[in-house]
């Protein structure tokens, strides 16, 4: 099983961690992509330590970046099965490092992009990793539809974000992706931002402190 590394953040207030945002950047991209969002996260969570793993496989598509899985072959039963292997490989990362830090799932909140955002939800609601506190998915989808509800174990709360005029993964995914989990009882925030490409915006952001805040703002006794 190959092991994750990557840049990290924080915490913020220089204490000890209290939470861990784990951040899972696109295909061709790599951790560096994402970690930038931590300082702006950490005004919410300024105990919180942020971690934006590189992805475990080099991209072919390019001389550099990486990815999750391999997307040469996109049917759906390969596609998942590069999925569950890549969720294996981040649950293996994520239990570890909530050892070390001393921290419950409770205490974890995922976030991703594009490819990084399909790992996100599926490790973070099928159980590869510990239940997290909340899920930030922007401009993914959720694979495996027809497996979902035999699978689903944890219901966090899910913010999909997606822009609508986005051609690389379009908006009906995200569209997709709340219908089947609010018809499971997964709470769901679904945010379209009219003509935002495969990107994120000001807007998707300040959701994600929103719901960063509201899933692992406060701990009791600490």
């Amino acid at each position: 099983m190959k092991a994750l590394e990557g840049p990290q953040y924080g915490p913020a207030s220089g204490g000890k961690p209290d939470s861990l945002v784990l951040l899972l950047h696109g295909v061709g991209a790599d951790g560096f992509d994402l970690i930038d969002l931590a300082p702006v996260w950490a005004e919410a969570l300024p105990n919180a330590l942020f971690i934006a793993p590189h992805a475990p496989f080099p991209f072919q598509g390019a001389p550099f970046g990486r990815q999750w899985f391999d997307i040469a072959d996109r049917t759906p039963a390969r596609m998942e099965a590069g999925l569950r292997n890549a969720a294996a490989i981040l649950g293996d990362f994520t239990r570890a490092k909530l050892a070390e830090l001393g921290l419950d799932g409770d205490r974890l909140a995922l976030m991703g992009f594009s490819q990084g955002a399909m790992v996100a939800l599926f490790a973070g609601l099928r159980g590869a990793v510990p239940p997290p506190a909340c899920i930030l998915a922007y401009s993914g989808a959720l694979l495996g539809p027809d497996s979902f509800a035999a699978e689903v174990t944890a219901c966090p709360p899910v913010l999909l974000v997606h822009g609508e005029a986005d051609e690389v993964v379009p908006a009906m995914a995200s569209r997709q992706a709340a219908r089947l989990l609010l018809s499971q009882d997964v709470p769901c925030e679904l945010l379209l931002r009219p003509d935002l490409a495969h990107g994120l915006d000001d807007a998707g952001l300040a959701a994600g402190t929103a719901l960063l805040a509201r899933s692992l703002g406060h701990v009791a006794g600490r």
